[in-house]
Formats: structure tokens, C-alpha cells, sequence
């Protein structure tokens, strides 16, 4: 941000769509004191990172739909406890609900770029795409920055107590995938047990 000014701040967001260890939590509030130091205006910065997010969802939008819903079911196929099925059902809820996850989904860590992967393979229209990503994104930015700009040199406050959600967003997420891997190998034992009769 002090060598490229707010375009640094639009291409460190768009980073970290792609790699989600690079946290927005830390990066916006930073954009914000830095806003508030003079460096360019908060306007700027929100364009900025605003379009950073668009570009990162964009590129991982395009993996999705270049991977498609053949290789998805092909990779889904050879990984263990997961079935084709599994796939169906999750195109199913996408199809009723794709328009929701891609609006909220950019407000919840980790999950805000995964996404676009979704959306890619299921070839969401680029036009809604775009605007729920770029809405989403906007508010999601725009709370992060005023909060920094808002408490400058104290803007580091903000990423402890966003820690905190990114660790219960995680950890729910940690046991709903142990609850999936749960019931699979049960179903799983059960239907061997009863080959075995």
C-alpha cells in the first residue's frame, strides 16, 4: 500500500481470493488507517479492493466452469466417502440457492472465494454473477475499511475480534465435514453388513 497506494490494497484483495491465507480481515482495516493517514481517499479505496474482488472471484469462476460438471463428478468419484449422488444433490441446492450463497457467501471467511468455484460450474449467468459478487463484496469492504479508517491507529483491533468468527465459521464447517465422514462410514458399514448376510 505505501509503494502502490490503493491499487496495492485492490491487488491484495484480488491475492486473496486466491489464496484465502492472505486475509482480507487484515488487509481492509490496514486500507482503512491508511485512508485515514492521507494516502488516498476511502472512495479509492473501496473501488479499488471492491474491483480486487471481482477480479479474484472472476479467475476462480473460470476454474470452476473450465472444470465442469464432468471432471467434478470425476473427481468426486475417485475421492473416498463421496459419491456421484453427492454431486446431484449439491447442483440441486445451488440451483435453488446459488443466488444467496454468492451474495452472502462473500461476507463469510474462507467461504467468500470458494464460492465462485461453484458458481463456475454450474455456469451461473457472468451478468447476476458479477452483481451479487460485486454487492457483496462492497458492503463486506466497505465495513472493514470504515472500521479501520474509524479507529487508526487501533485498527489492528478489528482482526482480533474477526478472528474469533473466522474460528467459529471454521470450526462449524470442521464439524460438519466430521459429521458427514460420520454418517457416510456408518451408512457405508451398515450396507457391507448386510452384503455380508
Amino acid at each position: 500500500m505505501d509503494s502502490m497506494g490503493a491499487v496495492g490494497a485492490g491487488a491484495a484483495i484480488a491475492l486473496e481470493n486466491l489464496f484465502p491465507p492472505l486475509p482480507s480481515e487484515v488487509i481492509l482495516p490496514l486500507a482503512g488507517f491508511a485512508a485515514s493517514q492521507g494516502r488516498f481517499s476511502i472512495v479509492e479505496v473501496l473501488l479499488w479492493t471492491t474491483a480486487g474482488s471481482v477480479v479474484g472471484a472472476l479467475a476462480l469462476y473460470a476454474i470452476g466452469a473450465l472444470l465442469g460438471r464432468d471432471r467434478t463428478v470425476a473427481i468426486a468419484a475417485r475421492l473416498p466417502l463421496l459419491k456421484a449422488s453427492d454431486i446431484d444433490r449439491t447442483e440441486a441446492w445451488f440451483r435453488r440457492h446459488g443466488t444467496k450463497a454468492v451474495f452472502f457467501g462473500r461476507m463469510i471467511p474462507v467461504f467468500r472465494s470458494m464460492v465462485s468455484v461453484p458458481a463456475g460450474v454450474e455456469r451461473m449467468r457472468l451478468p447476476i454473477f458479477l452483481a451479487l459478487t460485486t454487492a457483496g463484496s462492497l458492503i463486506w469492504n466497505a465495513v472493514f475499511i470504515l472500521v479501520g479508517h474509524a479507529l487508526g491507529t487501533r485498527w489492528h483491533q478489528v482482526t482480533d475480534l474477526v478472528g474469533l468468527y473466522s474460528k467459529g465459521v471454521l470450526a462449524a464447517a470442521a464439524l460438519a465435514v466430521l459429521a458427514f465422514v460420520v454418517l457416510r462410514m456408518r451408512r457405508s458399514g451398515k450396507g457391507e453388513h448386510r452384503s455380508a448376510r
